[in-house]
């Protein structure tokens, strides 16, 4: 017989993840090339990091979430 895992369950662990990987990482960085001059021949490029913060009270609403569901689902059971 398999072990299916129930929809609840499940999404209250993504939560927990999800709230941990939020609180682990501020924010995503990500790096962009763009053409600073452009000359004929000569070419100077510019690197710009761009940051998208993610805020700390959300990672903590989704952690305790999560948990919050955990344990409501496992009382069920």
């Amino acid at each position: 017989m398999q072990n299916i895992m129930k929809p609840l369950p499940l999404a209250a662990i993504i939560l927990i993840v999800l709230g941990i990987v939020a609180l682990t990482y501020q924010g995503i960085t990500s790096t962009t090339t763009e053409k600073a001059f452009d000359f004929g021949p000569i070419q100077i490029t510019a690197e710009q990091t761009h940051t998208i913060p993610m805020v700390p009270v959300l990672g903590v609403i989704a952690l305790v979430g999560g948990v919050v569901l955990f344990v409501a689902t496992r009382r069920k059971a």
